[in-house]
């Protein structure tokens, strides 16, 4: 095997869709597995097949649209499992099944009930069924972290000569220390008889700020896969951050004996379609792509810099993709050229009247906002794409009222079901007014769990882009909208919450009992 490749496995449309409220639609995940072909990632962990018609339908268009990256679908070590996913991920020009077992003792006792010889047998049998789709198997022991040392020897062993070629060993809960780990990875790359016939892989979780550092630990003792996600996101406190793996290991060239086929540039541009398509923002200080990651406030770090870059910046903010964000697009832009753009950025309609659609919205957009960018177009794509759902309720209508010492309120119209429906409210200040008064028409008793708003670009004449998130019973769903207007566009991300809802055709997370 190669030593000087590092190969990244993205597990932001699997593992990172976990995240409470984060959940794709399926044109959401093509748009981000097209600019994660852009960034190069090797492998695009799409989904998990069998967990729904969605999920399974989802995976397949993300394996007909990737050009670059192989596609995997994860799977269970059930034969079903196996088949769904061989199955999704074919269109793909290399495709590769990934499956998992339980490997800790709680797992194995406490969750699947099975002993330690049954666990292996389930193993090999799902990796031999799995070779029926693939020659590109990987295999992961679930909970490694936690695990036997002598336990996963023998399991990886006999997963290797089953016909894995990699083989994952994930910090499920995020339970190690960087030294720790390492020392898992080397101990059992020493070990185990056939371990020079697979790749080996890192997986780790951000339960105790270590995901990023136990994953370079693992690294340094010869793995050579790492899975990671855009902006750290996954389940509880996330996973490793793809930026920040691949941004350490390509500047410390020095110190990491490898490095990966990142395009770095398209770095920034990606997380910012993640955290614009799932609603979870990036925090100004987050490393590499926060916006305070190049800044520098303090006079003596000003001054240093304008002498010489490398005072105090070790990369260069234009690699990982900043300084590139032209303004693009205007009122007199044509049509053509409106398509070409967004082909350029990764977006593209199945039909005419898709872009018309999005056109028309554009128009609006750029009478109401001089300069148009790329943040912009992405906000707009995500507003049309959310409320391709089958809209129960549509915002026709609003006045709000808000004056010093006068209580705010709102009147809101909407269409139900095409029929007109007007509620007044008044609120603690002019958002809230206009929630309740929409509550009032759809008779919800959903629970706002988050309200986000986020200034697309800068200027007095910026989109706000908000996010909320409803709960009602063991639902979680977002709703987003963007208008220069910050109250029209928090009623618009409501009502599009509220028509998710409206649907109820909720997809429960694929691994309720089993995350890596």
């Amino acid at each position: 095997m190669s030593t000087d490749r590092l190969y990244i496995f993205d597990t932001t449309l699997r593992d990172g869709e976990q995240s409470p409220g984060a959940s794709m639609t399926r044109e959401e995940k093509v748009r981000i597995a097209r600019s994660l072909d852009r960034l190069r990632v090797d492998i695009i962990e799409a989904g998990f097949p069998a967990a729904s018609k969605g999920d399974f339908e989802a995976v397949q268009a993300v394996a007909r649209t990737v050009e670059y990256s192989t596609v995997a679908g994860l799977a269970r070590t059930t034969p079903n499992d196996i088949d769904r996913a061989g199955e999704a991920v074919q269109p793909a020009p290399r495709s590769r099944v990934h499956t998992f077992i339980g490997t800790s003792p709680i797992h194995m006792e406490a969750k699947l009930r099975m002993q330690p010889d049954d666990v292996i047998e389930a193993a090999v049998t799902a990796v031999r069924r799995a070779g029926r789709w693939t020659d590109d198997i990987e295999f992961s022991c679930e909970d490694a972290g936690r695990s036997e040392v002598d336990f996963l020897c023998r399991i990886i062993e006999q997963a290797i000569d089953a016909g894995a070629r990699t083989v994952n060993i994930p910090d499920t809960v995020g339970y190690n220390v960087p030294a720790q780990y390492g020392d898992l990875i080397r101990t059992l790359r020493e070990r185990v008889p056939n371990s020079d016939k697979a790749v080996w892989s890192v997986h780790c979780h951000d339960d105790l700020g270590m995901a990023v550092a136990n994953s370079l630990a693992g690294v340094m003792a010869g793995a050579r896969q790492v899975e990671c996600t855009i902006n750290g996101l996954g389940e509880r406190a996330g996973n490793a951050s793809l930026e920040e793996l691949v941004m350490a290991v390509r500047t410390r060239q020095d110190y990491f004996p490898c490095d990966t086929g990142i395009e770095t540039t398209e770095i920034l541009p990606t997380s910012r379609l993640v955290a614009n398509v799932t609603g979870f923002h990036i925090q100004p200080n987050k490393a590499i792509v926060g916006a305070n990651a190049f800044a520098h406030e303090s006079g003596i770090h000003q001054d240093g810099v304008l002498k010489a870059r490398e005072t105090y910046e070790i990369m260069r903010a234009q690699d990982v993709g900043w300084n590139n964000n032209r303004m693009v697009m205007g009122k007199h832009s044509g049509r053509n050229a409106f398509r070409s753009k967004l082909e350029e950025m990764g977006i593209k309609f199945e039909t005419a009247a898709e872009l018309d659609e999005v056109f028309a919205r554009f128009k609006d957009l750029a009478d109401k906002k001089h300069e148009i960018f790329d943040e912009d177009l992405q906000a707009l794509v995500t507003e049309v794409y959310a409320q391709e759902v089958n809209e129960v309720y549509q915002l026709q209508h609003m006045r709000v009222c808000c004056e010093n010492d006068v209580i705010p309120e709102a009147e809101v119209t909407l269409l139900v079901r095409g029929e007109p429906q007007t509620a007044t409210a008044r609120g603690d200040g002019p958002v809230d007014a206009a929630f309740k008064a929409i509550e009032k028409i759809v008779g919800s008793d959903a629970e706002l769990r988050l309200y986000s708003v986020n200034s697309i670009t800068g200027g007095t004449d910026a989109q706000g882009e908000v996010t909320v998130r409803l709960q009602e019973g063991n639902s979680v769903v977002n709703g987003q909208a963007a208008d220069t207007d910050i109250v029209i566009a928090s009623a618009k991300a409501f009502v599009n919450g509220h028509n998710k809802l409206a649907q109820r055709e909720f997809r429960e997370h694929p691994q309720l009992a089993a995350d890596l």
